[in-house]
């Protein structure tokens, strides 16, 4: 969407408002417009253009999460066994987010899937002994499931330098390495998505999209509509629009805009705001030895956001090495924010859960500012543990985007930090938000869909339901549990997103 105006004044009433630009609004619109293309929707968006936040190809690592790779995803219990549990639920929100966009393939309301998705292994790498083994334990586990069926280990260095030459290169023979490789792994530009989603609902839909135009505030009506002030950025003009059902996908500014609608199960919330930084290389003789996502354990008292993986990037055709993410910190909500979020979104309502959950996390407090004062040759010596012979002149730093975790009331701890996303809807289902970071954009349509079970469940159990099968023919049933329809599932979306493994 390079238009940067509507150039158009918002009506007073919409059937539906959905506050920002992000792959979020934009897949509810989406989904909204194929179940009733009368509803009246508008999207504001504050920044000129979709996706500029967090939805951006750079300020994100671009992972199709399906738990092929994240050790987070598969503790290990104390009796020594592998859960899998979460990770055959992410496969499986993965499974339906890909079936929505073939959908939309089907359809011709977006072409060019290479545009935005592309093949890429996913592969788990651990160092030692002792993690060899958990990795040889998870991939007997996981094998067990049909959501990861394929998936291979190793611990011979000749077969590591197949798959990885680049992390291979001037390794001692004696290192003990493990690995797994799931070659169904994908890489996203879900900013390149987003946008083409949102062309569509500006060409091809009634549905209406306010650019430079920030929801300040919103206020519930008697009759359960919403009173929302919006500001018109370029004219400095300000106006009030109602709708009956508002959706809140703003990002990092979802917490105090939901805060403003005072409805009771927005109490205690509140926000701790992580950035995030990536060494990128560009150089092509390296990018054409590294042909994955490799992903290792975080260290201890790491966030799970910041387990370090060195990816292949495609984002507009052309491949690029990522490394990282260095966690940082800033008190904005949004990278382009302000440095008084933080401060501002402190009331009386969420103070205990604040103070509870960095008294309780004093040790990522500690280890934020360490990356925080992390120089670029020290970075550099963090991807050393990756690439042995790693060229400072061959990374370039870049920001990441900014999020910010979930803090919960606690009746125990005051607070407690949660690093999931989470939807808040209050009890007449008018009003939701999505809340939190990881795995996030992967699982857009999962997400969007909880939303709508939980505000227009008669209407996706009734008039919607055929187009809902239409959209997403494995609705409703648990892939983990029917291996043919797994199958049949991946064949579609394999052949109508044009994905090669």
């Amino acid at each position: 969407m390079s238009q940067t105006l509507t150039g158009r004044t918002p009506k007073p009433k919409y059937d539906v408002v959905l506050i920002g630009g992000g792959i979020m609004s934009a897949t509810l619109a989406t989904l909204l417009h194929e179940f009733d293309p009368d509803l009246e929707i508008a999207i504001f968006e504050r920044l000129g253009r979709f996706a500029k936040e967090s939805t951006a190809a750079w300020n994100n690592a671009g992972t199709g999460h399906s738990a092929f790779c994240e050790l987070n995803y598969t503790p290990e219990k104390p009796d020594g066994t592998i859960d899998i549990s979460k990770a055959e639920s992410i496969a499986e929100q993965f499974e339906i987010s890909k079936q929505f966009w073939s959908y939309l393939i089907t359809k011709g309301y977006i072409q060019q899937p290479k545009d935005f998705i592309n093949s890429c292994p996913h592969m788990s790498l651990v160092f030692g002994e002792k993690d060899a083994e958990y990795l040889k334990k998870r991939h007997e586990k996981m094998s067990e499931s049909i959501l990861f069926k394929g998936m291979e280990f190793t611990t011979d260095h000749g077969k590591l330098k197949e798959w990885i030459p680049l992390v291979m290169s001037k390794r001692n023979g004696s290192e003990i390495m493990a690995a797994t490789k799931m070659n169904m792994g994908t890489d996203v530009n879900f900013g390149t998505l987003t946008r083409k989603m949102g062309r569509h609902l500006l060409e091809d839909s009634n549905v209406e999209v306010f650019l430079y135009h920030e929801v300040k505030d919103i206020d519930p009506k008697e009759d359960g509509s919403w009173d929302m002030k919006v500001k018109d950025r370029i004219h400095n003009h300000k106006q009030e629009v109602e709708a009956s059902f508002v959706f809140i996908g703003a990002g990092g500014y979802a917490l105090p805009l939901l805060d403003s609608s005072d409805i009771k199960e927005s109490e205690g919330y509140g926000g701790f705001p992580v950035s995030g930084e990536w060494l990128v290389s560009h150089n092509q003789e390296l990018v054409e030895k590294h042909n994955a996502k490799v992903y290792t354990q975080a260290t201890v008292d790491a966030p799970p956001m910041s387990v370090p993986h060195l990816d292949l990037r495609i984002i507009d055709g052309e491949k690029a090495l990522l490394f990282g993410p260095f966690a940082g910190f800033s008190t904005k909500f949004l990278k382009e924010g302000s440095y008084l979020d933080l401060p501002e979104s402190v009331n009386t309502k969420n103070i205990r859960s604040l103070f509870g959950a960095w008294w309780h996390n004093i040790p990522l407090t500690k280890y934020l500012i360490q990356q925080v004062a992390m120089t670029k040759a020290q970075r550099i010596q963090h991807l050393r543990e990756f690439i042995k012979d790693a060229k400072e002149e061959d990374w370039e730093l870049k920001v990441a985007g900014q999020r910010v975790q979930i803090i919960k009331k606690d009746e125990k701890d005051g607070g407690k930090l949660e690093f999931g996303t989470e939807v808040v809807v209050n009890k007449r289902g008018t009003i939701a938000s999505l809340l939190g970071a990881s795995p996030g954009a992967s699982t857009a349509v999962y997400a969007m869909l909880n939303v709508l079970e939980r505000c227009f469940p008669e209407k996706l159990n009734g008039e919607w339901k055929d187009k809902l099968m239409e959209m997403i023919p494995s609705y409703g049933q648990k892939l983990a549990a029917n291996p043919e329809l797994t199958q049949k599932v991946r064949n579609y979306t394999k052949e109508k997103l044009q994905l090669k493994y």
